[in-house]
Parts: structure tokens; C-alpha cells; sequence
């Protein structure tokens, strides 16, 4: 494992860390999480080298802290920073603020978060926050040993960024969005060089676009060939990161053991300043292409789940993609056909609950129409977008 500066904090984290997001589950349940299985891939990861693990309160439906706190027992919790996050959106009053805490040290089974996160901020949340007094709060929280270091992960425009980031000047580290397709949304690049010449460590997630930079069409995949370098499209996207100066830690949400032990490989070969301008070159490219193929940027974080009306939001979104993608509207259309009918896009009543909570800010409501006309009544895209 390599290890790198975390910000201004004289600690050092592994290249990788462990995001409890997309651990493996049971029946398609994302709240049965196979535990056996997620214990022994997060402690693998930490038998070999892994030092940052990252959490939140309603990943897996409330499931993954509870997880995390057993797979860290038996001396694991002493080897690692633990992070996670407060649910802002679940906020009503200050005495919110410590309810939601104290909630998390018992599901997390220790006295301490490392790393403390105010969760997907927004310019909505952080002027509620500012109104519960956060600031106060953040230093009786640290005072009493709570927790040790403040940060911010963060869903909205860089403008929106850049105010939270310059609107409190004791933030320790923050978690973006970021990616070799992402580097104009959101924080973006601007943010990950901002943060990082504020003394802030970077935490980086989505680096793999919820796994669609794996798995990209032919076209993109002819354009990563040309390098004399063989990597896999993982592996491209991963060591694109680790070779930015700015980034601190890169999270992967590992959802089997094939995926811990690839990537803990490929974090072995990280380093600073690795890209060649050839390189570079080809992920530009890389880039180019793939936006012209992808319709719809959902990475299949499941903040705009559950639908009130059912609608299985990411992956219709996953199925349409993909066949445009790979120009495969057959397949695509079967896997449709195949799936509970109240799970389909022909049940969204445009009541914009998903677009509230969703961090990409993708027209959802608008997009439903297009994708059941596409794959429920087989009509031709054509490029249609709202």
C-alpha cells in the first residue's frame, strides 16, 4: 500500500480507502448485507494496508454503521481512521445534532470518529446548518473527544462550493465528487486545487462513477488500447486520481473480494506525477468520447431512493444508459420487460421528491417519460433529452 500527506493533519492515509456504500448483500436487499462476506473484505483490506474507512448514517438503510462497528472489533478499530457523517437532511433543532451523533458512536461501537462529516452539503443545508449554530457545535463536539477532525462531503456547484469551504475557516478535510468525467461538475477540479491550497485533505468519491468507468462501451475502451501501458479501464480511472498531488484518499465502494484485492493492486502501483502527457492525452480523449454517449449521469448512489410511487430510480436509469452505451436497445429492452411493473418509469407521478435528493441534479421526472417510451413502448431515442 502507498500512503499519502492527509491535508495539514501529520497522518498519512492509504492511497485506497474502504467506502461501506456498495458492500455486498443478500436477495438484492441493500439492508441485508451479507455480513460474513463485508467483514472479511473490509478486514482484508486493512490486513493489507487500508487505514480509512468511510461510512455514513443511512448507507445500506441505516445497516452499513452497525456493520462497520462489528467489522472493526477484535483491534481493527485501532488500525484505521473511521469516517462518517451526519445526516444534515435529517436536522430539526440543535438537540438534533447530538441525538444523531451519540446514534452513530453506539451503531459504530466506539467513542470516537476520526473523521466527521456534515453529509452532502448543499446551498440549502449549509445555511440551515449555520442556523443550528454548527460552529459551536463542531468545537464542543471536538472538545469532548467526539469527534477528532471536521469536514464537509458535497453534492452542488462549484460557487456553492467554494462558500462552504471559505465560509468556515476549520475545516480539516473534505469528500468531492471527482473523477476523470467529473472534473467541471460539482467541485470539480477547481474545488479539489481549491481545498487543497487551503491545507484541507481530499477525499475522493465516485472515482469510478458508480462503476461505469469499468465497464465502458468499445469506443472508450479502443481509445484506452493505445497505450503502450495495459491497465484495465479501472485501473485508468484509479491511477488517473493517484496521479493529482491534491488528492488524499481515493474510496471505493468494493462490493465483492475480486474488487478489494484488484484495487488494493492497483493502489500498490500509485503515485504522484505517474501519467505520462501521453497519458493524459489519451484519458482526454477517453472523456470526449464517453460524453458523447452517456445521456443521463446517475452514478447509482441511491440518495433519490426510495421512490414514494416505487419507481426503481437507478436502475432504469442503469438499463437506458447502458444501451445507449452499447447500442444494444434489445437486451436493454428485455431486462425492462423483466422487472416488477411497479418498479418501472411509467409510475413516476412527478412529485420531484427524487430530484430534491439527488446529487448529480438530474432532470429525473423529465427523464421518466423518455425512458419508458424507449424501453417500455420500444420507440426510438433519437438523442430526445428534456
Amino acid at each position: 500500500m502507498k500512503y499519502r500527506p492527509f491535508g495539514k493533519l501529520n497522518w498519512q492515509g492509504s492511497a485506497l480507502g474502504f467506502g461501506c456504500m456498495r458492500l455486498p448483500v443478500i436477495d438484492g436487499n441493500a439492508a441485508k448485507i451479507d455480513e460474513p462476506r463485508a467483514i472479511n473484505m473490509i478486514r482484508y483490506g486493512i490486513d493489507n494496508g487500508i487505514n480509512y474507512v468511510d461510512t455514513a448514517y443511512p448507507y445500506h438503510e441505516g445497516m452499513s454503521e452497525p456493520l462497520v462497528g462489528k467489522a472493526l472489533t477484535g483491534g481493527f478499530r485501532q488500525k484505521v481512521k473511521l469516517a462518517t457523517k451526519l445526516p444534515v437532511w435529517l436536522l430539526h433543532s440543535k438537540a438534533d445534532l447530538d441525538k444523531y451523533l451519540n446514534e452513530q458512536l453506539t451503531r459504530l461501537q466506539t467513542d470516537t470518529i476520526d473523521f466527521y462529516l456534515l453529509h452532502a452539503l448543499d446551498r440549502g443545508r449549509w445555511p440551515l446548518l449555520l442556523s443550528l449554530d454548527i460552529e459551536e457545535w463542531i468545537e464542543k463536539a471536538k472538545g469532548d473527544g467526539r469527534i477528532q477532525n471536521i469536514g464537509f462531503s458535497f453534492h452542488d456547484e462549484y460557487a456553492v462550493f467554494e462558500e462552504i469551504i471559505n465560509g468556515y475557516d476549520q475545516w480539516d478535510f473534505c469528500q468531492i465528487q471527482y473523477n476523470y468525467l467529473d472534473i467541471e461538475e460539482q467541485a470539480g477540479e477547481k474545488g479539489l486545487k481549491l481545498a487543497a491550497q487551503k491545507g484541507l485533505a481530499v477525499v475522493i468519491m465516485e472515482p469510478l462513477m458508480g462503476g461505469r468507468l469499468s465497464s465502458p462501451p468499445p469506443s472508450v475502451s479502443s481509445i484506452l488500447d493505445q497505450s503502450e501501458i495495459k491497465r484495465s479501464p479501472t485501473d485508468w480511472a484509479l491511477q488517473w486520481l493517484w496521479s493529482q498531488p491534491e488528492v488524499s484518499v481515493v474510496l471505493s465502494g468494493m462490493s465483492d473480494e475480486v474488487q478489494v484485492k484488484e484495487n488494493l493492486e492497483s493502489a500498490g502501483r500509485s503515485a504522484v506525477g505517474a501519467f505520462s502527457a501521453k497519458e493524459m492525452e489519451i484519458i482526454d480523449q477517453a472523456r470526449q468520447q464517453y460524453r458523447s454517449v452517456l445521456p443521463i449521469p446517475c452514478t447509482k448512489c441511491g440518495y433519490c431512493m426510495p421512490c414514494p410511487n416505487g419507481v426503481n430510480i437507478p436502475f432504469v436509469f442503469e438499463l437506458f444508459n447502458k444501451a445507449v452505451m452499447v447500442d444494444d436497445w434489445g437486451s436493454g429492452r428485455f431486462r425492462y420487460g423483466q422487472i416488477a411493473a411497479s418498479d418501472r418509469a411509467d409510475q413516476c407521478v412527478d412529485c420531484g421528491a427524487c430530484e430534491e435528493a439527488c446529487p448529480q441534479k438530474i432532470e429525473i421526472s423529465d427523464w421518466m417519460p423518455i425512458v419508458d417510451d424507449v424501453m417500455g413502448q420500444k420507440n426510438e431515442w433519437n438523442g430526445r433529452r428534456p
